[in-house]
């Protein structure tokens, strides 16, 4: 278990991070508290794999000042390997071992004894549900089943902070959420998480604050509920009893609520994006817009208040959504020097 409980897991002032002419992180500002998962948010492009190197100390910062756990990322570097691991983008295992011999060779590696060493990696494999597929070369593997041996691999030795580098990435929702459990079990055992991320569910599903980054700055900082809250008043979602009364019940949202009405699959159902700026709260614009549609005789079954989705904050944040150009220093960017990006297991 770590033994940083409390207080920050990172701080960073000013961070900065140039590739020619180009600025990929622009003066970041972060508090990741310690014990919990930080999501840090963004399109490709947006400068989150690239703070994350410096934080890990694989890329030195230009200008600012990061720390790990009171430690400079600069002038302690080593202190700071000392209590992190990242799992990068891209596999950091060898595929042409299987997955038993790849956990048993970072473990000796990590200074384990050959017998601890395969007892940890039969131990992780059993809690990664990689027991069947441990005499397997990785080649092999599905996509999940890689993601699950390289998260494997970053916690042969339990690290203080664990970085973990849009680690679903291509994943299918099963997979995905497998993941997201195996990320929820290592925060229950006292690793701090630090997870970058462009899916806004993921965020959502797995984070207890957010930084929201784009081009290379913070734009927005909090819980997914001062998140949501900071953009809009949220919907209201309602099923009605007859399908023939939607045309009615839109055209009634419309004129009480001045928002558009969206028609839902559902031919029954309609959604109503509340506006904040209208002056009365979230409640209140519901309640009059339900009185309208009583008065229409308009018959509601199912009504609902809910919160802005995460991909509504973010393109209110930003004013475009999640899929923008990869940033510099990755290895999708050809027009910039080729950065490893494999993610290796920092010790």
């Amino acid at each position: 278990m770590s033994q940083h409980t409390a207080g920050l897991a990172i701080e960073t002032a000013g961070l900065v991070k140039t590739f020619g002419a180009t600025r990929a992180v622009d003066g970041v500002d972060l508090a990741v508290p310690a014990g919990t998962v930080y999501g840090v948010l963004g399109p490709n492009g947006a400068g989150k794999t690239t703070t994350v190197k410096m934080l890990a100390t694989l890329l030195r910062p230009d200008g600012g000042q990061a720390r790990v756990f009171g430690h400079d990322v600069v002038r302690e570097a080593d202190e700071v390997r000392g209590l992190v691991s990242l799992t990068g983008q891209y596999a950091s295992v060898d595929e042409d071992l299987t997955g038993m011999e790849n956990l048993v060779l970072l473990g000796r590696l990590l200074g384990h004894g050959k017998k601890a060493a395969r007892e940890r990696s039969a131990q992780l494999l059993a809690a990664f549900g990689l027991t069947e597929a441990a005499a397997k070369q990785v080649k092999h593997y599905s996509g999940g089943m890689r993601r699950r041996i390289d998260i494997a691999a970053s916690i042969l030795s339990t690290p203080d902070l664990l970085f973990l580098d849009e680690p679903t990435t291509g994943l299918d929702p099963r997979s995905r959420n497998q993941v997201w459990d195996i990320v929820r079990a290592v925060v229950a055992q006292g690793t701090t998480v630090l997870l970058t991320t462009q899916y806004l569910d993921e965020a959502d599903q797995l984070a207890s604050r957010i930084a929201v980054i784009d081009r290379g700055r913070v734009i927005a900082e909090g819980t997914k509920g001062e998140l949501k809250a900071s953009v809009g008043a949220g919907s209201v979602h309602l099923r009605l009893r007859d399908a023939e009364q939607r045309p009615a019940a839109e055209q009634v949202l419309r004129l009480a609520l001045d928002v558009d009405v969206q028609r839902e699959p559902d031919p029954v159902a309609l959604t109503a994006r509340l506006d904040a700026a209208m002056g009365d709260t979230a409640a209140a614009q519901a309640a009059r817009a339900l009185g309208e549609l009583a008065r229409a005789g308009v018959v509601v079954d199912n009504f609902s208040l809910g919160q802005p989705s995460l991909d509504e904050v973010f393109l209110a944040l930003t004013g475009h959504d999640t899929k923008t150009d990869t940033e510099p220093g990755t290895r999708a960017d050809a027009g910039t020097p080729a950065h490893d990006q494999k993610g290796e297991v920092a010790v």
